[in-house]
């Protein structure tokens, strides 16, 4: 596969008082997340690390600056759709600043038990979202989708479905 069908990205899961700051992708035309939920990242820029990119990313989208944060694991998407994304996953309760507005959609703090069952999330996003809570040792996760459908997910090499 060429190297621009592969990306790297950070996505981010800042907690405050039980509800995990999200934002709902509703702007971009073009965008494999249109209408879902999501942490909050995006894609590294030339020569960026994965905390480079967190740290950047975190600032651009909420106008929060973390002050520390958790490397939770990396999570390897396959799509038959948008190629193979390598995310690297953060978790974050240590921050300042003031949200701002911002412009790839609508950001929202939500209940962490209501996220779980809310029907404009990833089915695989449920996978690490559990291991993060559980604060499972770093870990790497494949999930494989067609279309929006998850068709395969392996933890640490070993086949969950």
């Amino acid at each position: 596969m060429s190297k621009l069908n592969m990306r790297n990205t950070t996505l981010c899961y800042i907690e405050r008082d039980g509800k995990y700051l999200m934002l709902h992708r509703t702007v971009k035309e073009n965008d494999l997340n249109k209408d879902k939920w999501i942490g909050i990242g995006g894609k590294f820029e030339e020569g960026e690390s994965p905390e480079d990119c967190l740290r950047r990313e975190v600032l651009e989208e909420t106008g929060l600056c973390l002050d520390s944060w958790r490397y939770c694991g990396i999570v390897t998407f396959v799509s038959d759709e948008w190629g193979t994304e390598y995310m690297h996953l953060f978790h974050s309760e240590a921050f300042h600043g003031s949200l701002r507005r911002c412009d790839e959609g609508e950001l929202e703090w939500i209940e962490k038990e209501t996220l779980l069952t809310m029907p404009d999330l990833w089915e695989g996003d449920r996978i690490f979202l559990r291991l993060m809570e559980e604060r499972a040792p770093f870990f790497s996760l494949k999930l494989c989708y067609q279309g929006d459908r998850l068709t395969e997910a392996v933890l640490n090499g070993n086949r969950l479905f």
